[in-house]
């Protein structure tokens, strides 16, 4: 396993802020020619008549209902577009609101370890009755002070509990190529617990979060090890595409520029591709091909950092093979499905109601960028969301079933707020996982 990463700052390198305040809504659509080395431009709520100046022929003023509903997808109420497209929003008047109810029921996660490791293809009711404790310890120690260690130790309890009773059905349902090292995990798992109640008892609750992420670093390995090949056929449009059937985790070294507290920076990613097979195994082709060494960050508003746009007139990545652009499907996998959706947004697909496995709920979520206007138009053009609460509220946000979430940071995701236009990627490289790229078109062609 790869040693931990940090990032290099001075020792008066004060609390980062994780966001500045954006505008209401913000345009994640890649760069186009006439954007490039120019500001990006960003929309404002649709009660408003200013818009890009390349979007000036669709200028018009909405009526009150449609102005209603454009300020409430901004702040995130319902689930819309953060492209604010003219032609989304001529039909949201006409079609029926979510139920809102729905979309914001249950406690979100934010943890992007914690996402992961639900979003895995996993159905053992046992393991997740272990793992849910052990995430609980996350909220109990929000209580100030030694008090918070006795609501760890309820939560401790009740997964030592449930892993005693459902030890036999989580060994059943690991793997049999993968079982051994399933059993090994779940033998650390298990002392590691009793080491937990120990610390707690003993009082010392600073050495509890480090327990808890061995201990749910060890649940997540159980839960890959119950993964048996990969879950289902992609599309056979896309299957001689390269496809990460699996997952990925890769180190992206930044400098940082401008910056006296903050010389550079490494930020692990998880990439999935699991949920987004076809999204996640075309980024892992071009870092192989290292299309994004040296590459500049090309935006960093407070809201989202961006980059992913070549030099010269292409928008995207110039596949040698063919020589034309190599552009992806949208890929967006839903809750209570067992494949994603390619070519249409949940919303296009009238799924109002319906959550992603990969939700925009963690600061330093990873997706691709794309045409306002074209599903189908990513590239090579990538984003990592800054979280706001207020714009993105999780599990009702504006970003959800609209863009190819892949990964997350899941390393030094705070010092995303750090990065600056002209901060240059000195590199990316596959860390894990690269076994699990079928199809790597970068071993064909350089």
């Amino acid at each position: 396993m790869a040693a931990i990463v940090s990032c290099h700052y001075s020792s008066s390198l004060s609390t980062t802020s994780k966001l500045i305040n954006p505008q209401l809504s913000t345009n994640f659509v890649r760069f186009s020619n006439s954007q490039k080395n120019t500001s990006f431009h960003r929309f404002v709520p649709r009660c408003s008549s200013q818009i890009p100046r390349h979007h000036k022929q669709r200028d018009r003023l909405f009526p009150l209902k449609e102005c209603a509903i454009s300020i409430a997808l901004a702040v995130g109420l319902i689930t819309g577009a953060p492209t604010l497209g003219w032609s989304s929003y001529a039909n949201a008047a006409t079609q029926a609101l979510p139920d809102l109810s729905v979309l914001i029921s249950g406690p979100p996660i934010k943890d992007p370890g914690a996402l992961l490791r639900y979003a895995l293809p996993v159905d053992n009711k046992a393991i997740r009755e272990v793992q849910k404790p052990l995430e609980d310890i996350t909220d109990s120690l929000k209580i100030a002070g030694v008090k918070a260690l006795d609501s760890v130790e309820r939560n401790v309890r009740q997964a030592s509990r449930a892993f005693k009773q459902g030890k036999s059905l989580i060994v059943s349902g690991l793997a049999e190529s993968k079982k051994d090292h399933g059993i090994e995990l779940l033998g650390k798992l298990e002392a590691g617990m009793d080491e937990l109640q120990q610390i707690v008892e003993d009082r010392k609750r600073d050495a509890v979060a480090s327990k808890q992420k061995e201990l749910l670093n060890y649940v997540g390995g159980v839960e890959e090890d119950m993964v048996d090949g990969f879950p289902y056929e992609v599309p056979e449009e896309y299957q001689n595409m390269p496809l990460l059937k699996g997952r990925a985790t890769v180190d992206m070294k930044v400098k940082v520029k401008d910056n006296p507290s903050l010389d550079e920076c490494v930020f692990r990613i998880v990439l999935d591709g699991y949920n987004a097979p076809v999204t996640a195994g075309n980024f892992v082709d071009l870092v192989e091909r290292h299309f994004y060494d040296g590459m500049e960050i090309q935006r960093a508003d407070g809201f989202v950092v961006q980059t992913g746009d070549p030099e010269g007139p292409a928008e995207g990545f110039i596949d040698p093979s063919t020589g034309k652009t190599r552009t992806i499907p949208l890929e967006i996998m839903a809750m209570g499905e067992k494949a994603p959706f390619y070519g249409a947004t949940l919303e296009e697909l009238g799924l109002y109601k319906a959550q992603t496995k990969l939700p925009f709920n963690a600061f330093g979520t990873m997706a691709m960028a794309r045409d306002e206007f074209d599903d189908n138009s990513a590239s090579s053009q990538v984003f990592w969301l800054l979280k706001e609460s207020e714009l993105t509220p999780s599990n009702a946000n504006i970003l959800d079933g609209r863009y190819s979430v892949f990964g997350y940071v899941t390393e030094n995701e705070d010092f995303l707020a750090d990065v600056k236009v002209g901060d240059v990627i000195e590199s990316i490289q596959v860390v894990s996982g690269l076994d699990n790229l079928a199809n790597p078109s970068y071993k064909i062609a350089g």
